[in-house]
C-alpha cells in the first residue's frame, strides 16, 4: 500500500458532517498521531477536533503531513489547556479506556456508543469522545468527568491501541450509525442535559459545603469519596434546571442569603422566608 493509502469515495462536493461528536485528544505527544486522527475523522465525516495541551505544540507540520489533505479538520482544531475547559460546553462525554477502573460507570462498545451518540445528536445534545495520552491513557480524575466509558474489544494480551487507530474505529462506527439519515437534525422539545461546566461547578460547591461540615472523614479517604459522589451525580443525568435546584439546596443548607426577591410587604430582600 502506498503512503497515501486507500482512497475512500464520496459524492463530489459533499460537505463535512458537522453533527458528529467532538474528538478530544488529551496531551498528544506526536504530531503524526494528531494528523492521522484528523485523517481518520475526515474519512468518515467528522471535523470537530479538540487538543488538550499537545506536547509537540501547535500548529505542527508533522500533523499536517500525516493528515494527508484533511486540512478542513486541522484548520478548525480548537486548543485547550486542560480537559475541564475542553469539555465545558458538552452535554454528554465518553472516555475511552481498555483498563478497569475503581469508579463504576456504564461501558459501551464502539457500535453501541456510535448509535447512542447519533441518537443524542438527533435530540440536539452535544457530545464528545475523550482519548488519552499515547503511553498512559486517561487519569482516574479525567475518566470521572465522563458519563460513560467507551472500550474496544481488543485482545487483553495486547490491549494497547494507537490513538489514531482508535479514532478511526469509532469514526467508522459513527458513519455506519449515521447511515442515510437526513442531517442536520431538528430536536423535539426535551429536557436539556446540564453542560459539563455547570456540573463541575456543582461538584465544587457540594464538596466545599461538605468540607465545611467535616463530612470527609477520615481525611485520607476524601479523594475516593469525592470520586464516588461525582460518579453518582453523573449517573443521574441532571438537567440544567436540576443542577440549579441542587445548587440552591446546598446554598440553603449553608445558610446563604437568596437572590434579591420581593417580600410580601413589597420590599426587596435577600432573607429567606420563615421556616
Amino acid at each position: 500500500m502506498s503512503e497515501e493509502g486507500v482512497s475512500v469515495s464520496q459524492p463530489a462536493g459533499a460537505p463535512p458532517d458537522r453533527s458528529g461528536p467532538a474528538i478530544i485528544l488529551v496531551e498528544p505527544q506526536l504530531g503524526e498521531n494528531i494528523g492521522a486522527a484528523a485523517r481518520a475523522m475526515a474519512n468518515f465525516g467528522l471535523d470537530r477536533l479538540r487538543l488538550v495541551a499537545p506536547r509537540a505544540g501547535w500548529p505542527n507540520e508533522r500533523a499536517r503531513a500525516a493528515a494527508s489533505r484533511a486540512d478542513h479538520v486541522l484548520d478548525r482544531v480548537a486548543l485547550f489547556p486542560d480537559v475541564a475547559s475542553a469539555i465545558a460546553d458538552l452535554r454528554f462525554l465518553y472516555a475511552t479506556t481498555a483498563r478497569p477502573r475503581e469508579t463504576l460507570k456504564p461501558v459501551r462498545g464502539p457500535d453501541e456508543a456510535a448509535r447512542h451518540v447519533f441518537a443524542l445528536a438527533g435530540q440536539g445534545v452535544s457530545s464528545g469522545i475523550l482519548f488519552g495520552r499515547e503511553r498512559i491513557g486517561l487519569t482516574n480524575d479525567e475518566i470521572a468527568l465522563a458519563d460513560e466509558i467507551l472500550t474496544l474489544p481488543v485482545d487483553p494480551a495486547f490491549a494497547s491501541l494507537n490513538v489514531a487507530q482508535a479514532v478511526l474505529i469509532i469514526a467508522y462506527e459513527w458513519r455506519r450509525a449515521a447511515g442515510e439519515a437526513e442531517l442536520p437534525f431538528v430536536g423535539a422539545n426535551r429536557l436539556e442535559p446540564a453542560a459539563k461546566e455547570e456540573l463541575t461547578r456543582l461538584f465544587a460547591h457540594l464538596e466545599a459545603a461538605l468540607d465545611a461540615t467535616g463530612f470527609f472523614r477520615p481525611a485520607e479517604k476524601r479523594p475516593s469519596m469525592v470520586l464516588a459522589l461525582r460518579a453518582m451525580l453523573q449517573r443521574a443525568g441532571l438537567t440544567e434546571q436540576e443542577v440549579r435546584t441542587l445548587r440552591g439546596v446546598i446554598a440553603a443548607l449553608e445558610g446563604r442569603p437568596t437572590r434579591p426577591h420581593r417580600a410580601p410587604d413589597g420590599t426587596l430582600t435577600t432573607e429567606r422566608g420563615p421556616e
